[in-house]
């Protein structure tokens, strides 16, 4: 039945449909006066006008978008997907319970006839372009390939060994399966299966005939190398990512295989078959390598590298001494490095590079341990200071005399090889990156990195070779002061050439070193002294070259400032070292050898006078203050003594503050010095009266408090002389109040009187304050005795009488009496 719309609408409709066709007409009228000028005039054509715009078409319903076609992709997939996984369930259920109950005509009718069928359909699917029915029907096909093959076995071969079979059923299935998907190339699923069936023949091959493990790399590789030839060859993503898989699993396994076999090996005749194979694997990394994307080929170079490495090592570790196994290895890493110089492309260099990188620092690795007992083991020599030379030689002072030094004896040579390899390619950067090429494209940080690290594996060798050597002690406490001495020496020709990082690496070497160096001469008292004078003279002489004139490439002023002032503060270290020792050679008791130390912070005051606003002048003075520490630490147990070591201390710190930089801060030190000098005495010479201490405080505050009025007018009296009187009258009256006699309270009366005068003379509040109070308690102690006897000898109804006429008096005058506060309070308010 057709459907009019109403008169209105279809009206409406008609002059639109009319409108679009007369603009139409227009735009093809445009158009072919424009093809006539083009076929008239002569010459190259003009641009062509831009496109129309389209119309829609007719009578289409304005305001209602057309409706995009349902993609049916996803839900069809899923369908089939379901569909084929009942039938394959359906066909193994059918297998194993169902089996038994046909005859042998009736087994093989059923699997010919389902397998041809299921075979045979994807073609037919295909031609008309059902290709994801015949995905699904060529996956039933596979699954029943497989059970047609398990049923073979069970039927007519039951004789045949289970692995065996399988090698060869998994062999013909591949091939059988490849052979299907190049017949019908619109499948995507035989190819990817064949890859995974071909996985297996081998290696079952390899278990049914119980071979070793050579035997099983062999067969891996092989099936690797097959991997390789189809991920190179074949087309199809999935076939190319199922064969690249493959690769990686059967060539990683396989290797491994014989990488352990070469480790293991007790002859190089038994390392040939091992190394043959790690080559094999080499090569077969570097063809996949070659048409693989940037970053696999990366991977495949790198392992190639390392396969070839342990392959040609192991030949040669095999016939050499355990210690020596680590160098043969570095120098096959090292020779690795040439490769870059093949044709074999940019991606594959460079995974050649960081395979040699990988063995490099492999065999650093394994010779730090000797590095870390060699610098950790003097830490003993603390328990056994100046006790003789450690038997034993180098490694007996280290306490390591009981450890496997000949499997650690190629340690130092390793870790030198590798120094000088660096060091030679940070000399000659430039020619390095030409003779690598593109392979090699470092960093702007990359030569820096490489120069940093050369100092240090050159100190840790030279620090592990006597310990390798076996040397006798001072064989190796002068290779150990000569290498730090060396190592300075680098830090500061880096620090003045502009060199930031040797400098700093050397400086951190050079620190650890001095560490390891002076325990280790804490063995015999020569050595001690000859350990810490050279590195004194070392150290003075590292901080006074970095303060010389830079070479024309300046050096960063921060880091160079930082290291002079650490080796200036660490001479200081070794100063106070060196002075104690002589204490102690000399016999002389800790109390009695504290001065001797203090004539280290002498020199630095002496230092600092000299330097005075240098950058280093700061740190080394208070290194040598905190010097004198010990010093006072030293001198606790001898009053007298310590008594001097505190006045010495005082005259230090005052001959500091005569700068006047430094006199803020050293000037109140010095007093607090003097006053605790003077106070140690007074009690060691057993006087206990607080006035002898508080005294000569109190005149010297009160000098300083004098000075300050006079500097300043409008200071506050209690600012200029209250802590001054504080310190006397307080504990003068907490003694008067405890002592029996009558002179020390008549005397501190009369000192308070006199102190309450002056303040109402001079009209200061701090001493009318204090001189009021402490009279009036000192007043009160005196006659708190009489105060009781009157009051015992009186009726007790006398003192609630007397207390109420007080009060009386107080409440009838309290207007008057609270002015007079007032004024009281105003009038000590106005005092200074």
């Amino acid at each position: 039945m057709t459907h009019l719309p109403p008169p209105a609408e279809e009206l409406a409709l008609l002059d639109r449909e009319l409108a679009g066709l007369d603009l139409r007409r227009s735009q093809l009228l445009h158009r072919r006066a424009w093809l006539l000028s083009v076929l008239r005039t002569p010459g190259p054509p003009p641009v062509a006008p831009p496109p129309a715009p389209s119309f829609p078409p007719p009578f289409a319903v304005p305001g209602r978008p057309s409706v995009p076609a349902v993609r049916t992709r996803g839900p069809q997939n899923v369908l089939l997907a379901l569909g084929g996984l009942l039938l394959t369930v359906a066909a193994i259920a059918f297998t194993l319970v169902g089996w038994g109950q046909l005859g042998i005509g009736g087994r093989s009718a059923v699997l010919a006839t389902v397998t041809a069928a299921s075979l045979a359909a994807p073609a037919v699917l295909l031609r008309r372009g059902l290709s994801s029915t015949a995905e699904s029907l060529a996956a039933l096909a596979s699954v029943l390939m497989v059970l047609d093959a398990y049923a073979l076995h069970e039927v007519a071969l039951p004789q045949t060994g289970g692995l065996g079979y399988a090698a060869a059923a998994s062999a013909v299935l591949a091939v059988l399966w490849a052979v299907y998907g190049l017949l019908l190339g619109g499948l995507r699923l035989p190819l990817p299966a064949a890859v995974l069936g071909a996985q297996l023949p081998l290696l079952l091959w390899a278990w049914a005939e119980r071979a070793d493990a050579l035997v099983f790399a062999g067969a891996l590789l092989a099936t690797a190398a097959l991997d390789c030839a189809i991920a190179l060859r074949g087309k199809g993503v999935a076939l190319r990512v199922t064969a690249c898989s493959g690769l990686w699993v059967t060539g990683g396994v396989g290797l491994l295989l014989a990488l352990v076999k070469s480790l293991v090996a007790d002859a190089p005749a038994d390392a040939v078959a091992p190394g043959a194979l790690l080559l094999a694997g080499s090569a077969i990394a570097l063809c996949g390598s070659r048409r693989a994307p940037a970053a696999v080929a990366v991977a495949g170079g790198l392992v190639a590298g390392l396969a070839a490495v342990a392959g040609v090592a192991g030949v040669v570790v095999a016939g050499v001494p355990g210690g020596w196994a680590v160098p043969v290895y570095l120098l096959c890493g090292g020779a690795l490095s040439a490769g870059v110089r093949a044709p074999l492309g940019r991606p594959a260099g460079q995974g050649l590079l960081w395979a040699s990188g990988v063995v490099t620092a492999g065999s650093v690795l394994f010779s730090l341990p000797p590095v870390a007992v060699s610098l950790t083991g003097p830490v003993v020599q603390l328990g056994r200071v100046w006790s003789g030379a450690p038997h034993g030689g180098a490694r007996g002072a280290t306490g390591a005399a009981g450890l496997p030094w000949t499997e650690m004896a190629s340690a130092p040579v390793v870790l030198l090889v590798v120094a000088v390899v660096l060091a030679a390619a940070y000399r000659s950067w430039e020619g390095v990156l030409r003779w690598a090429g593109p392979a090699l494209s470092p960093g702007p940080s990359a030569r820096g990195a490489v120069g940093a690290t050369a100092p240090v594996l050159g100190w840790a060798g030279l620090a592990v070779l006597p310990a390798a050597l076996d040397t006798s002690y001072a064989v190796a406490v002068s290779v150990q002061l000569v290498l730090v001495a060396g190592v300075f020496a680098v830090a500061v020709v880096g620090l003045r050439r502009g060199t930031t990082g040797v400098a700093l690496t050397a400086s951190v070497c050079g620190a650890v070193g001095a560490v390891d160096v002076t325990l280790l001469s804490l063995g015999t008292e020569a050595a001690t002294y000859a350990v810490f004078g050279t590195l004194l003279v070392a150290l003075v002489a590292a901080a006074v070259a970095l303060d010389a004139p830079a070479a024309p490439a300046s050096r960063p002023d921060r880091v160079a400032a930082t290291v002079q002032a650490v080796a200036a503060c660490a001479a200081v270290l070794c100063g106070v070292v060196l002075a104690g020792a002589c204490g102690v050679s000399l016999g002389l008791a800790a109390h009695r050898a504290a001065p001797l130390l203090l004539a280290v912070p002498a020199v630095t005051v002496l230092l600092g006078a000299r330097l005075k606003a240098h950058a280093v002048a700061l740190p080394v003075e208070l290194t040598g203050g905190a010097a004198a520490l010990p010093a006072v630490g030293m001198a606790v147990g001898d009053l007298p003594f310590l008594a001097l070591v505190l006045a010495l201390c005082a005259v230090l710190a005052a001959g500091t503050a005569l700068r006047p930089e430094r006199r803020p801060v050293a000037g109140y030190l010095a007093t607090v010095l003097f006053v605790t000098a003077a106070w140690v005495r007074l009690s060691a010479s057993g006087v206990s009266s607080p006035e002898a201490y508080t005294l000569p405080v109190t005149v010297a505050a009160l000098a300083i408090g004098v000075l300050r009025r006079r500097r300043d007018p409008a200071a506050s009296s209690w600012t200029a002389y209250g802590a001054a009187l504080a310190a006397t009258l307080v504990p003068s009256l907490l003694a008067a109040w405890a002592d029996p006699h009558w002179l020390r309270p008549l005397l501190l009366g009369a000192a308070a009187l006199l102190i309450t005068l002056l303040g109402a003379r001079w009209r200061l509040q701090a001493l009318l304050v204090l001189g009021g109070a402490v009279l009036a308690l000192d007043a009160l102690h005196e006659l708190a005795p009489y105060v009781v006897q009157v009051v015992g000898s009186m009726p007790r109804w006398v003192a609630p009488a007397l207390a109420g006429a007080l009060l009386l008096a107080v409440g009838a005058t309290y207007e008057k009496r609270l002015r007079d506060a007032r004024r009281l309070r105003d009038a000590l308010g106005r005092m200074r």
